[in-house]
């Protein structure tokens, strides 16, 4: 009898168990990239110079054109605010390592790199970030449950979006 109920209960109870774990998971996945972008813009803004936040599989330079964010990414400030690190000038502040597991993180709208200016603006390279921009996370299994976006805007407001939620007109998919 005992056998039967613990076996009852461990159906019940690892089913839960996933979810809690996937959602966790997906929480600080999304969050590592949020924190990150808010620390970038709070540093600019308190130190009058422009900071980047830029995909990185090396962790020691930017890896322009990836927008392949599940690679991992580094904070640096940007003395002459071109989103490439050089040791010499520019002073690295954080770096985020790739994800292990096969979860993506893809930005649209070419996005591999974003530089706060000293106002705490956003600018997507020499440009301002294009509106709609998003980064979208899509965690194994894949399902709607599972999805989220960093929105990023030309002011610099970041937000995390659900599937299916609309921000400033763009929806998260």
């Amino acid at each position: 009898m005992v056998m039967t109920i613990a076996a009852i209960l461990l159906a019940i109870s690892i089913p839960s168990y996933r979810y809690v774990t996937n959602a966790n998971r997906i929480a600080a996945e999304i969050n590592g990239l949020l924190g990150d972008m808010q620390y970038a813009r709070a540093e600019a803004i308190k130190e009058g110079q422009t900071v980047t936040v830029c995909v990185s599989t090396d962790s020691a330079s930017c890896s322009a054109g990836n927008l392949n964010w599940q690679n991992g990414w580094i904070v640096f400030a940007d003395a002459n605010g071109n989103q490439t690190f050089n040791a010499a000038t520019d002073t690295l502040l954080r770096v985020q390592a790739g994800f292990t597991g096969t979860d993506t993180f893809v930005a649209n709208n070419a996005l591999s790199a974003v530089t706060f200016n000293r106002e705490g603006f956003a600018t997507g390279g020499p440009t301002p970030v294009a509106a709609g921009t998003l980064i979208a996370l899509h965690a194994v299994p894949a399902s709607n449950a599972s999805t989220r976006c960093l929105s990023v805007t030309q002011v610099g407001l970041l937000t995390v979006q659900t599937y299916n939620q609309s921000n400033n007109g763009v929806t998260c998919l």
